[in-house]
């Protein structure tokens, strides 16, 4: 099992930037890949960001390319997301993901993950 806890959510102006973490506890953290999902208000939850168990690929939704940028430091078991840039349909519940599955595939697909956070809210004013 692996417990995952996400912070650093918050209302922000839009252009701003925040990061996000997640830390993990239960299993070794370096044996997992890490994801972070968005879901917004009426909407299904959407892949963001995914990384490699040992931080040596990154993934990125389209729409975040360029503006987020995902990272782990496994030796403090936690994981992190930073956004600038920050829009208003970034507007979201974020959530971070680990998986077992040490591959590269479906890491866009939220159903590939074994075990989840329960989420940070980030809102981005107008």
């Amino acid at each position: 099992q692996v417990q995952l806890a996400e912070s650093g959510g918050g209302l922000v102006q839009a252009g701003d930037s925040l990061r996000l973490s997640c830390a993990a506890s239960g299993r070794i953290f370096s044996n997992y890949v890490m994801g972070w999902f968005r879901q917004a208000p009426g909407k299904e939850r959407e892949f963001v960001a995914a990384i490699t168990w040992g931080g040596g690929s990154t993934f990125y939704a389209d729409s975040v390319e360029g503006r987020f940028s995902i990272s782990r430091d496994n030796a403090k078991n936690t994981g992190y997301l930073e956004m600038n840039s920050l829009k208003p349909e970034d507007t979201a519940v974020y959530y971070c993901a680990a998986r077992r599955a040490r591959n590269f595939s479906n890491l866009s697909n939220l159903d590939s993950y074994d075990y989840w956070g329960q989420g940070t809210q980030v809102t981005v004013s107008s």
